[in-house]
C-alpha cells in the first residue's frame, strides 16, 4: 500500500500576487503514480483511441448474449414472467409509499425538536407554483414522486425523474414544511441524520453566488483584466452592468430543476458556498498608500434573496445544505475565490486581528438566521471560513479563530443534539492528522479536507484512458485516490471526529480554461485540449474518469464533489469538464447511483485503516459536548490572539482593531419575485425575524471615530503604526 499523500502546503509568504492564482489548494504528491509495472495500451490522445466497435461503444454495458433461451415447461410458469410479477407488485408498493409517507411525515412524524412557528402548517389546498400529477394531502402539502409534474414558481414546468424512492413536498402556505427526502436510504428531512451511519453524497453549488472564472467564464472573458470577483466587480460598476448581470446570474444559474437533478442523481447533500457580501460590504476600508480610501466594490445584499430560494428548494427536494463562508474580509487564503487574490490580510499583518473581528460578526449574523426552528431541518452544517491559509496565519492563530467560532455559534444556539448545526473546519491545508485531538469536549464539530492531485506543480501525464473494462480503466489514479484519501480520513474519525471531504473533482491534473487562474499556466505533461472539450472524448477516457471517480467516492466516504455545474464559455462549451458533476452524469462519466462506489478501493487492491463508524458522544452532541477540555482552553482561550503572523513585536500594541458600536445587519425571509405572469405566494404561517437569540445584542464591530486605519484589503504595503489610537 502506498504511504498516504502528503500534501506541500503553499508557500508562506503572506502575499500570492502573480498570474498563477490556485482556484483551490490541493493534498499533492511528490512522487507521481508509476505505470513501470503494466502495460498501457491506450493513452491521453485522441489518435491513440481504439476505433468504435459494439464492445467499447457503452462503458459498462455488456454485448447481448447470443444463447437461445432454456425452453419452459408446461404448466410452469415463465421465470421472467414470474420476476415481471414481482417487479409489479413492489412498483405498486414503492408508488403508494411514496404518496403516503410524506403525508405522515408531515402529520404525525414531528422531529425531535419541539414544535415551532416554522412548523406549523395551513388548513388551505393549492397547487399554485407547486406541482400537477401529485397528490395532495389534507393540510394543504403538494407532495411528487417520479414521474411527477413540476410546476416551478415561474410557471414553468419540469418533469421530477428519481429512480431512488425520493419525493418532494412543497405547501405554498407555509414553505417551511419539512418531510421530503432525496432517496430511500436518506432519512427524510425531519429525521434524525446519524453520523457513521448515514453517508453524504454530496455536490458543491460553486460559482452560484460566488463567482470564480473557471467556473463560470463567460462571466470574465468580456473583462480579460479581471481575475477574481473583485475585479469583475469594479469593471462592471464602470459600465453600470453589476447588478444587471449578476441578479441574472443569481436568477439562472441553479435553479430548480438543479436541485431536483441532484436529488434524482443519488445525491443528499450540497454546500452552498456563500460571500461576506450577501450580508453587507463597507464603504470605507482605510486609507492606501496613496492617501486615499476606497471602499469593497461587491454587489450587497443582492445574491441573499437567492440564498433563500436556494435553501427552499433543499427542503422541497430532501436536500441537507452546507453552508459555506467562502469569503472573509481581507482574503483568508489570496485565492481568487477569496473574493480578491493576492494578500492574505485575514490574521495576518497588521489588519489581520481586525479583518477577524469582521468575520466573527459575519458568522455569528449567518449562524443567527440559519440557527432558527425554520432551517435546523435543512442546514445540517456551517462551514466558518472556506481554506484559510495556515501556513501564512499560523497554526496558534487559526485554532484560536476556531475556538472563538466555537463559542460563539453554541453561545447563540446552546449544546447538544438538534441545537444548531455542526461546525465545520477546514484543515488550513496542514494534514488532517495535524488536528487529532482538536477542541476536545467541544460540540458537534466537523474537520472539513479538499483532497486534489492537480494543484501540486507535477505533470501528471500517466494515462487515464487505459482501458473500457470496469476491473483495469483508470490507470494509476483510482488506486492512487484509495491509498492517498482513504486511511487518512477513516484515521481522523477515529482521531479526531467526524470528518468530510468537502471539496474533490475528478480533475487529476490542473488543465481547464481559467482553472489556475485567468493569466495561469499549467503544470500537466499532455495536451491540455483533450481535457477543455468533452465532446471529444471516447468510450475509454469516460470509463477512466468513471473509475477515478468511484475510487475517489469510496475512499473518501463522506464528500461533496467540486462542483455540480460549469457554465459554458463564450464558445458554448464547457471548458473544464472534469469538474462538473452534472456534465459527466450527462456524458457517462459520472455514477447514476454514487452507492455504486462502494467496494472500488478493495477492488482494486487497497485497503487499509477502516471505521466501524461509531463516535464519542460528544462528538455528535451526546453526553460531554461542550465541556472543552482545560488543556485546549489554556492553549487557545485567548481571544484576540497573542501574537499576530507578520506583525513585529514590537508593534502588537499598536495593530488597529474595530469596536463593538455599530449596528448589526439581520438577515431576513426574502425571496425573489417571480418572473412571467406568476403570482408571488405570501405564506399564512408566522416567520422568525431573522435572529435565533433574543439574548443576542452585542452590536457590531465598526471603526473607531477618529481612528485611521490602513486600507483592510492591502494593509501588507503599508508600515506598522508608530502610534496607539484609541482602538477601543
Amino acid at each position: 500500500m502506498m504511504q498516504e499523500l502528503q500534501h506541500d502546503a503553499p508557500a508562506a509568504s503572506p502575499y500570492l500576487d502573480s498570474d498563477f492564482d490556485l482556484p483551490r489548494s490541493a493534498y499533492v504528491t511528490h512522487d507521481s503514480p508509476s505505470l513501470n509495472s503494466r502495460a498501457e495500451p491506450y493513452h491521453d490522445d485522441p489518435e491513440g483511441y481504439p476505433p468504435p466497435s459494439a464492445s467499447n461503444s457503452t462503458t459498462f454495458l455488456p454485448i447481448s448474449s447470443s444463447k437461445a433461451p432454456e425452453p419452459i415447461s408446461p404448466g410452469v410458469t415463465s421465470p421472467s414472467k414470474t420476476r415481471r410479477l414481482v417487479v409489479c407488485a413492489v412498483l405498486a408498493v414503492v408508488i403508494v409509499a411514496a404518496v403516503m409517507l410524506p403525508i405522515y411525515f408531515l402529520d404525525v412524524k414531528k422531529h425531535d425538536s419541539a414544535t415551532t412557528s416554522g412548523s406549523s402548517t395551513s388548513g388551505g389546498t393549492s397547487t399554485d407554483g407547486q406541482g400537477t400529477g401529485s397528490q395532495q394531502s389534507h393540510i394543504g402539502a403538494v407532495i411528487g414522486g417520479d414521474g411527477s409534474t413540476v410546476v416551478t414558481a415561474d410557471g414553468d414546468t419540469f418533469i421530477y425523474n428519481n429512480p431512488f424512492g425520493g419525493y418532494w413536498i412543497a405547501d405554498p402556505d407555509n414553505p417551511f414544511a419539512s418531510g421530503a427526502r432525496p432517496n430511500s436510504w436518506t432519512p427524510a428531512l425531519n429525521e434524525s441524520w446519524t453520523w457513521g451511519v448515514d453517508r453524504i453524497h454530496g455536490v458543491n453549488l460553486g460559482g452560484f453566488v460566488v463567482l470564480e472564472p473557471f467556473i463560470t467564464p463567460a462571466l470574465f472573458q468580456p473583462y480579460p483584466s479581471a481575475g477574481d470577483e473583485w475585479d469583475l466587480s469594479t469593471l462592471m460598476r464602470v459600465d453600470g452592468t453589476l447588478e444587471a448581470k449578476l441578479e441574472e446570474h443569481y436568477a439562472t444559474f441553479i435553479t430548480e430543476q438543479d436541485i431536483a437533478q441532484i436529488a434524482g442523481a443519488g445525491l443528499n447533500w450540497v454546500r452552498l458556498p456563500i460571500p461576506f457580501w450577501a450580508v453587507s460590504t463597507w464603504s470605507d476600508i482605510g486609507v492606501q498608500g496613496d492617501g486615499t480610501s476606497e471602499g469593497e466594490p461587491f454587489l450587497e445584499g443582492v445574491a441573499w434573496k437567492y440564498i433563500v430560494r436556494l435553501l427552499g428548494w433543499a427542503r422541497k427536494y430532501g436536500i441537507r445544505v452546507n453552508i459555506d463562508l467562502h469569503t472573509v474580509p481581507g482574503s483568508q487564503n489570496g485565492y481568487n475565490h477569496s473574493g480578491k487574490r493576492g494578500q492574505i490580510n485575514f490574521l495576518n499583518g497588521i489588519m489581520g486581528t481586525a479583518n477577524a473581528q469582521r468575520t466573527l460578526d459575519y458568522i455569528r449574523i449567518i449562524a443567527e438566521f440559519i440557527s432558527q426552528p425554520e432551517y435546523q431541518d435543512v442546514v445540517g452544517m456551517f462551514g466558518v471560513v472556506n481554506e484559510a491559509l495556515l501556513s501564512a496565519i499560523g497554526r496558534p492563530q487559526l485554532s484560536a479563530f476556531y475556538y472563538e467560532v466555537h463559542n460563539t455559534i453554541r453561545s447563540i444556539t446552546g449544546f447538544g443534539e438538534g441545537k444548531g448545526p455542526y461546525i465545520s473546519m477546514h484543515d488550513g491545508f496542514d494534514g488532517l492528522q495535524s488536528w487529532a485531538g482538536f477542541l476536545t469536549g467541544s460540540d458537534r464539530i466537523i474537520l472539513d479536507t479538499h483532497p486534489y492531485f492537480s494543484f501540486g506543480g507535477q505533470p501528471n501525464n500517466q494515462p487515464i484512458a487505459t482501458s473500457e473494462d470496469p476491473a483495469t480503466a483508470g490507470g494509476p489514479w483510482p488506486g492512487s485516490a484509495c491509498s492517498g484519501w482513504g486511511p487518512g480520513m477513516n484515521t481522523s474519525r477515529q482521531a479526531f471526529g467526524v470528518t468530510v471531504a468537502g471539496e474533490f473533482s475528478n480533475g487529476y491534473n490542473d488543465c481547464g480554461l481559467y482553472l489556475t487562474g485567468v493569466n495561469g499556466s499549467q503544470s500537466y505533461g499532455g495536451d491540455c485540449s483533450l481535457w477543455e472539450d468533452s465532446s471529444t472524448w471516447n468510450t475509454s477516457v469516460k470509463a477512466g474518469v468513471m473509475q477515478f471517480a468511484l475510487a475517489s467516492m469510496d475512499a473518501l466516504g463522506d464528500w461533496f464533489f467540486w462542483t455540480w455545474k460549469i457554465g459554458n464559455a463564450t464558445d458554448g462549451v464547457v471548458r473544464s469538464p472534469l469538474w462538473s458533476y452534472q456534465l459527466g452524469l450527462e456524458g457517462g462519466w459520472m455514477p447514476t447511483d454514487p452507492r455504486s462506489a462502494l467496494g472500488k478501493c478493495e477492488e482494486v487492491g487497497v485497503t487499509g485503516t477502516s471505521f466501524d463508524g461509531t463516535y464519542s458522544a460528544w462528538q455528535t452532541g451526546g453526553a460531554g459536548a461542550g465541556t472543552i477540555d482545560a488543556s485546549e482552553t489554556a492553549v487557545y482561550g485567548t481571544w484576540p490572539p497573542a501574537t499576530i503572523s507578520n506583525v513585529p513585536a514590537n508593534a502588537l500594541t499598536l495593530v488597529p482593531t474595530y469596536t463593538a458600536t455599530g449596528s448589526v445587519p439581520t438577515l431576513t425571509y426574502i425571496t425573489p419575485t417571480p418572473t412571467g405572469s406568476a403570482a408571488m405566494v405570501t405564506p399564512t404561517v408566522s416567520i422568525w425575524n431573522g435572529w435565533f437569540d433574543s439574548a443576542d445584542t452585542a452590536q457590531a464591530m465598526t471603526a473607531v471615530a477618529g481612528c485611521t486605519y490602513p486600507d483592510a484589503w492591502r494593509a501588507l504595503d503599508s508600515p506598522a503604526p508608530t502610534a496607539v489610537c484609541n482602538w477601543t
